[in-house]
């Protein structure tokens, strides 16, 4: 899939400091996050580092995060 349909490559975040969860996969298949300098967040697939990333506002993630937490997301992880 080289065709990027949402968001920008990651490979032009220059600068972006990625970061991932300590409780991701070992073998690499989670996301990572980047703070950008306008205080967005970018997020990309550890497995495509220069493939797309997709953009999003703080409270965007914030609103993300707080449903994680709340278990919004439970059933897809079964």
């Amino acid at each position: 899939m080289d065709e990027i349909s949402n968001g920008v490559t990651a490979s032009a975040l220059s600068g972006a400091r990625w970061r991932k969860s300590a409780y991701s996969n070992p073998s690499g298949n989670c996301v990572e996050l980047a703070e950008l300098p306008d205080g967005g967040v970018a997020v990309r697939n550890s497995r495509h580092p220069s493939g797309p990333a997709l953009i999003y506002s703080r409270g965007e993630i914030a609103a993300f995060i707080q449903g994680a937490k709340n278990g919004d997301f439970d059933d897809l992880a079964l």
